[in-house]
């Protein structure tokens, strides 16, 4: 336990996986260094994780101010006024030793009201381009902690407050840094996992069987598929594999994520904030496909610093059709040195101890009277 034993940390954070898994993370991290801790979040928050669904929640008002029209960014506005309020008021009562965000508009109320009461406070941005609502907060947090070594969209005056941390992934996903990438022996089976974030990709249930379809049949029997669909595309799914002479393993949901990933060869899945974590953390390659119109375009960002590490290899959509899709593919299984690399450099870019290096940066931002005093209460 560290001298910093009962103080109160408040999170806040919106109610996406995106943001609420790494402060569920962060939450965990901090209980077991002996700190009370405390949520704030909107309407939506609170249902992701198991350590936050424990731990006191406050819902206060948010609301959304972008991509929409006029009329409904003053409600999103007005919204966020009188999350504010709450916000200042529940701090005042709460007294908490530092006031840490996730990002999304529901971080707003709670964010500015430390501001306005001196609380220090500090904020997780999870992609490679900082989050809108994270922009406009950036200038008033003590510490930036980020994932990436390079984030997009930090003005000059902040770059002195970034903290690379990583983002933080869940206990059985971080045990996988310490197994070792399964080898790939000649003609013997390769397995690819296919995910396509929390609802599939249609995109991938559409060109990875005609791209595999394309193969030689010696490299086609050679692949073992586990793949996430969108409920409606199964069927659909299934019986291209089928024409393809293929018996995929298909789901709409996995709940043994952490097993496939340490059983994986390779992966092809979206580019998002958790995905990225988590197969680097396993030390996993992937083609990653962009989700195109995710805001700011962060996906690609995201894929691209992957790339660049010589992590897996980036494919933007308009690029990722069945004949490159079996280009790519048919070369990986000719060198399997390629995909070790790969494996090797994903290893050394994921930072499994995300949550600890999050809640060292926490534990550094709390001033030492607050811990002296939450200790002799």
């Amino acid at each position: 336990m560290t001298d910093a034993a009962k103080s109160l940390i408040v999170l806040t954070a919106g109610g996406t996986g995106g943001h609420m898994f790494p402060a569920d993370a962060l939450a965990s991290a901090l209980i077991g260094e002996g700190c009370e801790v405390a949520l704030v979040t909107d309407r939506r928050g609170g249902a992701y994780g198991e350590t936050l669904q424990k731990i006191d929640t406050h819902k206060l008002r948010a609301g959304q101010v972008t991509g929409r029209g006029p009329v409904a960014r003053l409600l999103g506005l007005a919204d966020i006024a009188v999350g504010i309020f709450q916000a200042r008021a529940l701090l005042k009562k709460l007294k908490p030793a530092a006031v840490i965000g996730f990002g999304g508009y529901a971080s707003f109320p709670a964010m500015i009201a430390a501001g306005w009461l001196g609380i220090p406070s500090a904020m997780h941005e999870q992609n490679a381009v900082l989050g809108r609502a994270n922009r406009f907060l950036a200038r008033r947090a003590r510490r930036i902690a980020v994932a990436y070594a390079n984030v997009r969209g930090v003005r000059p005056a902040d770059i002195g407050k970034l903290v690379v941390t990583g983002n933080p992934v869940r206990a059985p996903i971080a045990a996988l840094a310490d197994a070792s990438y399964p080898a790939i022996a000649k003609d013997k089976p390769v397995n690819l996992l296919v995910l396509g974030g929390s609802q599939g990709a249609r995109i991938f249930s559409e060109i990875i069987p005609a791209a595999l379809a394309l193969l030689a049949p010696a490299k086609r029997r050679r692949l073992r598929i586990a793949q996430q669909c969108r409920e409606e595309d199964l069927e659909g799914a299934r019986r291209a594999y089928a024409d393809a002479g293929l018996e995929p393993e298909l789901a709409s949901f996995f709940d043994d994520v952490p097993q496939r990933l340490k059983a994986a060869n390779f992966l092809i899945c979206r580019a998002g904030a958790s995905t990225i974590a988590e197969l680097t953390a396993a030390g996993r390659p992937a083609i990653l496909v962009p989700y195109p119109y995710a805001t700011d375009d962060h996906q690609t960002a995201n894929a691209d610093a992957v790339a660049q590490a010589g992590a897996g290899w980036l494919a933007p959509q308009p690029q990722f059709t069945a004949s490159w899709l079996a280009e790519r593919i048919a070369g990986l299984l000719d060198r399997p040195a390629e995909l070790a690399e790969a494996a090797k450099q994903a290893k050394k870019f994921g930072h499994p101890d995300a949550a600890k290096r999050l809640a060292r940066m926490v534990l550094d931002l709390i001033p030492a009277p607050a811990k002296n005093a939450r200790s002799a209460a």
